[in-house]
């Protein structure tokens, strides 16, 4: 079993614009054994294909700028390179993220480009368990839950690739502990 820990960025706007969708323009990713021991790491840009130009909102949100994602390959090459990296085709995976709208933009980009997404099906909300096994009312932020536990938040907040790497602690913080 391999446990996939990912956060994505998307195309984001302070005031939505009319025909607002929303597409990835990075996957952060850890491909993490059973045995809590991580086995690959997983990092691109990806160039949008609707609203190919980033607007200042996101670029300052994120920090990816406008080279990046013009430097970047469509989704159709960047998801299949994701999905033989992690073995998705041939192994047994659980993908983790923190919510449910890295599952749904996943699954919304493979939709807006022809490609099968039932893939994206095999998914575990890690937010959402986490405020149970909390016993939150209401689930917390990514950042506010790894300083919680007492875990430095490393990167930049709101990166693909840093927001995993801080799941990804927090995920082996309590490995045998989620629901998977």
């Amino acid at each position: 079993m391999n446990y996939i820990v990912y956060d994505l960025e998307a195309t984001c706007w302070e005031n939505p614009p009319p025909g607002y969708v929303q597409e990835i323009i990075e996957i952060g990713a850890f491909r993490i054994n059973p045995y809590g021991e991580v086995r690959g790491k997983f990092n691109r840009f990806i160039r949008p294909k609707v609203h190919p130009v980033l607007s200042q909102f996101c670029r300052q949100l994120t920090g990816i700028e406008q080279v990046d994602v013009n430097r970047a390959r469509p989704f159709p090459e960047v998801i299949q390179e994701f999905l033989d990296w992690g073995r998705i085709e041939e192994e047994d995976y659980v993908l983790c993220s923190w919510g449910n709208f890295d599952r749904r933009m996943f699954a919304h980009d493979c939709r807006l480009h022809r490609i099968d997404a039932e893939w994206t099906e095999r998914h575990a909300n890690l937010k959402e368990q986490y405020k149970h096994m909390k016993r939150m009312r209401r689930g917390i932020g990514l950042r506010k839950a790894v300083e919680g536990e007492g875990i430095l938040f490393t990167g930049q907040h709101h990166r693909g690739i840093s927001d995993a790497e801080n799941l990804t602690k927090l995920f082996l913080k309590y490995l045998g502990s989620w629901s998977l």
